[in-house]
């Protein structure tokens, strides 16, 4: 072998796939991970996707940040910002580029906040704060509605003119707080002890607009967290956009996404009551004429069984009436049958009349004593005799007997 010719390698690789394998590399190597610096040379391109650079005294690094990411946010970085960011290494390789591809980015300073944010959460839910058995019910028609929050914030406006639009006739008390700045928790603090206090309202709002994480600081100090939970009125907490989640979130009796939605918590819907009325209404009168109808039938039913006095009589006397035909008819009917019997009893007596007898030639014999003579064997000779004929009478003498 020549001293002077270089071996030719097993695989020769191209460029790009030079690149792949730095890239995976580098991805296998570096999980997720955070990293802090400043922001320069910032590009928001058309397609939505972030483009700068994170440096500090030393070095800087190229990052993206794809929209699918960035649009979660509720800021948006400039140039000089410092910042921190979670991310991953990769190496773009259409140019060999070395890069960050960022999934959350967030001002620096924070991840601070958030730790302390953490462990005032994790205290207060050990403490039973968050239990749902400590939750109030919020009142379904407020006589009274209280709103602890800043008079000059646009978050007021929006839930005054909710209540407006919802139910104009529910009155409201503001209770008066800066709800931004160092100071602002204890102010926060003593605006809802005065409420729960004056104990005049049937459910609080505590509110304020969205904001990052250190303008909603306020809502996260533990002296307002347990101000609401010492509070004997039903709260409803509406801090921030709907993905803003604060402490007192969790204390509160009920969260609301903003506070337009709490505003919407407390107060009845006119119109959907209105339209609910409307609906019972109709409901009631179609039950009302169906009772009423129910009712008439009946009505009729029993008027037509219903007779007047004189119906009453007529009925009466069309009835005895009949009975008098029917016992007339009877008694008719008895006396028929009881001629008849004594026509057959006089016959009777007829045939039985001595004087029929005698009328056919027969006499009636009697002794001296009156008694009937009905042989002759007691007869005895020259015994008178008294002889009774169908007409007249006469006395004779025995002067023979024969048996």
């Amino acid at each position: 072998m020549d001293d002077n010719t270089s071996p030719i390698p097993a695989r020769i690789l191209s460029v790009t796939e030079l690149n792949r394998l730095a890239r995976d590399i580098l991805e296998r190597s570096f999980p997720l991970f955070w990293v802090s610096g400043e922001i320069s040379n910032l590009t928001r391109a058309a397609s939505g996707h972030w483009y700068f650079s994170l440096k500090d005294t030393g070095a800087q690094v190229r990052c993206v940040m794809f929209k699918g990411r960035n649009s979660f946010l509720n800021w948006v970085p400039k140039d000089g910002d410092k910042i921190e960011a979670r991310a991953l290494v990769t190496l773009y390789e259409a140019r060999g580029d070395f890069q960050l591809t960022i999934e959350f980015l967030q001002r620096a300073g924070l991840g601070i906040l958030f730790e302390a944010y953490e462990r005032l959460r994790a205290q207060l839910q050990k403490e039973g704060l968050f239990d749902a058995e400590r939750k109030l019910p919020i009142p379904q028609h407020p006589r009274q509605i209280g709103i602890v929050t800043s008079p000059d914030a646009a978050a007021l406006r929006d839930v005054l003119t909710t209540l407006k639009r919802r139910m104009p006739g529910i009155p409201i008390i503001i209770y008066p707080t800066p709800v931004q700045g160092k100071t602002a928790a204890g102010f926060i603090v003593k605006a809802i002890n005065l409420a729960n206090q004056r104990a005049e309202c049937d459910v609080l709002i505590i509110c304020r607009g969205g904001g990052s994480l250190e303008d909603l600081w306020s809502f996260n100090e533990e002296i307002v967290a347990r101000a609401i939970s010492a509070c004997e009125i039903p709260t409803i907490s509406g801090v921030g956009h709907e993905t803003d989640f604060t402490i007192i979130d969790f204390v509160a009796d009920q969260r609301a996404a903003t506070p337009t939605a709490a505003a919407e918590l407390v107060s009845p819907d006119r119109v959907t009551m209105q339209n609910r009325l409307r609906q019972l209404q109709q409901r009631l009168k179609r039950q009302m004429d169906h009772l009423l109808q129910q009712r008439a039938q009946q009505l009729d039913y029993l008027a037509r069984r219903l007779l007047s006095p004189a119906q009453q009589i007529a009925q009466k006397r069309s009835h005895l009436q009949q009975l008098d035909l029917r016992l007339r008819s009877a008694l008719n009917m008895q006396l028929q049958r009881q001629q008849q019997l004594i026509k057959r009893l006089e016959q009777n007596l007829k045939h039985l009349n001595p004087h029929a007898v005698l009328k056919r030639g027969y006499a009636l014999v009697q002794a001296s004593d009156g008694g009937v003579v009905h042989s002759s064997h007691n007869l005895q000779t020259g015994q008178i005799l008294h002889l009774t004929f169908d007409e007249g009478s006469a006395d004779t003498i025995v002067s023979k007997t024969m048996t």
